[in-house]
């Protein structure tokens, strides 16, 4: 397959199921023949953005620096995966304008109390404590996507369902293959 480069940015809260949902679609995109590149936000964090902490100029910066290798990336044929929370529109918009049409916004939409729900690792009951500062969609604010290409509302599917749904808009794009049916 050639790869036609995009970018697939999903922005929500923590816990909204951008990891598990970026999982799936890569798998499928990698079983198609894709070369695609994920960029998680917890891993970019750790390896390109260490050292930054959670203030609004600190956050804007992990972002640019996402926005700029996805844009390497996807200029380069190359499909991918941003996986980051991007709380705020107009670094969103920042990318957008980098990317061009290679950047398709994907709202991972779910509310704060399902996401609380979903918390295994505690986050939001330390955010909901005080104990954690500056956590987005509790004491720091999430800026929804007025008009994302893609909007994924994973308290009404199974992540797999939400997979579905993004592939079929890709595919729809003519931005890979559609799947081959089994026989």
């Amino acid at each position: 397959m050639a790869d036609k480069g995009f970018t697939l940015w999903f922005t929500g809260l923590s816990g909204a199921g951008k990891t598990t949902i970026s999982e799936l679609v890569a798998t499928e995109l990698k079983s198609r023949g894709s070369r695609l590149e994920i960029l998680d936000g917890d891993i970019v964090r750790e390896n390109l953005s260490k050292g930054l902490g959670f203030s609004k100029e600190d956050r804007d910066t992990n972002i640019r620096r996402i926005a700029f290798v996805a844009d390497l990336l996807s200029r380069n044929g190359t499909p991918v995966i941003t996986a980051a929370i991007s709380p705020y529109r107009e670094i969103r918009r920042e990318a957008r304008e980098m990317m061009g049409d290679r950047f398709i916004e994907v709202y991972i939409e779910a509310s704060v109390d399902a996401c609380a729900e979903r918390d295994v690792k505690g986050l939001y009951a330390k955010a909901f404590s005080g104990e954690i500062k500056e956590f987005t969609g509790v004491s720091d604010p999430y800026e929804v996507p007025e008009n994302p290409e893609v909007s994924l509302k994973t308290e009404e599917q199974e992540p797999a369902e939400s997979a579905a749904q993004l592939l079929t808009y890709l595919e729809e794009r003519q931005l890979i293959p559609a799947a081959v049916a089994a026989s």
